[in-house]
């Protein structure tokens, strides 16, 4: 059944993947997108490989009175929200400025969404929420414990939801826990490229692949891991765009909690030798102190999903690297080719 669906920072890298395949799977789309690290280009490009127009606003979420004028110019369905600063790094520096945003947006979403009486949500959180894990793989069940601001910022949006739906039964929301997205549309056309130096490990190896950065900063090697560098669960943006659809045709009324990932992990030594072989270029590297924040390892248990969503990540992470790689190449400047 296609719907209008309305996605909030639907320029950025997930969001604008996910706008493809909502295009491709019959949908009408609405993006809101303040482009504050994202390209009008990337709407372009959605547009193009969904062979479908696309209507833009440019807005900020936190703006009341310009996201009521977007439900009430479009027959909203339904949203997804992946509108907020995203960072660990930058949270740790700038608390304020992203329990402010972070919070401000969904709590403005929510309340526009109820006085338009459009009840189906799938909302964009993350692994951080668990924070240094007792358990792995991790379940949805796992104790929660976000280590830096950016991860508390989106469990307490995930507490809201959860209250606003046990005070209005109307509501249908779905939590989406994401792991570590990378990779690229196969097109090419299409990938992840962050205004100023990317804040995350595959977008910055494959720039300093394409010649635009130099050496790769490798957060620490004294965990406790194989080769003492920071282990991650990849998951394709693909599969994790897919995963959206199928929490948006399952949503049943109250909130659930999904864990989208593979349920294997990779190292960051392992990311930059296949990133070497991939690409056929050799990359400087140096191995600096920890981060603020990380964890040693971080892998998902995504048997829920693949249970009541019927989802299932399905690219492995040579291919994640390989669109990576193509999309890089392919844009070494990313959307501003100037």
């Amino acid at each position: 059944m296609s719907r209008t669906i309305l996605v909030t920072g639907g320029a950025g890298y997930i969001g604008s993947h996910t706008a493809v395949s909502l295009l491709e799977q019959g949908h009408s789309i609405v993006i809101v997108d303040n482009l504050c690290n994202s390209s009008s280009k990337a709407v372009e490009r959605v547009a193009e490989l969904g062979g479908r127009d696309v209507a833009f606003v440019q807005a900020d979420v936190t703006d009341k009175e310009a996201l009521s004028q977007v439900f009430d110019n479009h027959p909203i369905e339904a949203v997804i929200h992946f509108a907020g600063l995203k960072a660990v790094g930058e949270s740790v520096e700038q608390p304020l400025r992203y329990y402010r945003t972070n919070l401000e947006t969904t709590m403005v979403l929510l309340d526009v969404m109820q006085e338009h009486r459009v009840w189906d949500l799938v909302f964009s959180s993350s692994a951080t929420v668990y924070g240094d894990p007792r358990v792995l793989p991790i379940p949805e069940s796992a104790p929660t414990g976000p280590t830096n601001p950016y991860g508390r910022t989106k469990l307490m949006i995930e507490d809201i939801c959860r209250d606003v739906a046990a005070a209005e039964p109307n509501w249908r929301i779905a939590i989406l826990r994401y792991f570590n997205p990378v990779g690229a549309h196969p097109s090419g056309d299409l990938g992840e490229d962050p205004t100023g130096p990317p804040n995350n490990l595959v977008p910055f190896v494959m720039q300093a692949a394409v010649g635009r950065r130099g050496s790769v900063s490798v957060f620490g090697d004294d965990y406790d891991t194989p080769d003492g560098t920071g282990v991650r669960d990849y998951i394709h943006v693909i599969d994790l765009a897919l995963g959206h659809l199928a929490a948006l045709s399952h949503l049943d009324n109250g909130c659930r909690e999904f864990n989208l990932g593979t349920g294997s992990g990779a190292s960051v030594l392992e990311i930059l030798s296949a990133t070497e072989r991939i690409s056929g270029k050799k990359l400087n590297y140096e191995i600096v102190s920890r981060r603020e924040g990380d964890i040693a390892i971080s892998l998902a248990d995504p048997s829920r999903a693949n249970t009541e969503l019927d989802w299932r990540a399905e690219r492995a992470l040579e291919t994640m690297l390989r669109d990576a790689w193509n999309w890089q190449n392919k844009n070494p400047n990313g959307f501003d080719q100037d």
